[in-house]
């Protein structure tokens, strides 16, 4: 999420709202947040009910965790854009911002 916040002048341009969100709960993402340096974009919570959000999208692991996913969700709300990627790696934001021109 922190590469994000490096890229936000690409995303504005682009007229993208960045959101993150996880499933953990507030003080953790705001303890997160802050160790990060802060971030200039929401980080909304899934946490109660616990993964509510997660499981609609269907990325939420049997153990709780979630998915790297990135969903890219126009102005009428449909889905546009989806990338489930390996947990353990950052997602590409060329193909994000790719996906988001597309949207022109």
């Amino acid at each position: 999420m922190p590469s994000y916040e490096e890229d936000l002048s690409e995303f504005e341009r682009r007229n993208a709202q960045v959101l993150g969100i996880s499933t953990d709960q507030v003080f953790s993402n705001e303890a997160w947040a802050k160790s990060m340096g802060g971030l200039s974009y929401p980080l909304c919570s899934d946490n109660w009910p616990y993964g509510y959000v997660a499981v609609q999208y269907g990325v939420l692991r049997g153990s709780g965790t979630t998915e790297r996913a990135i969903f890219v969700v126009d102005r009428q709300g449909i889905l546009r854009y989806i990338d489930i990627h390996n947990i353990a790696e950052q997602p590409p934001t060329d193909k994000i911002m790719e996906a988001l021109d597309k949207l022109r």
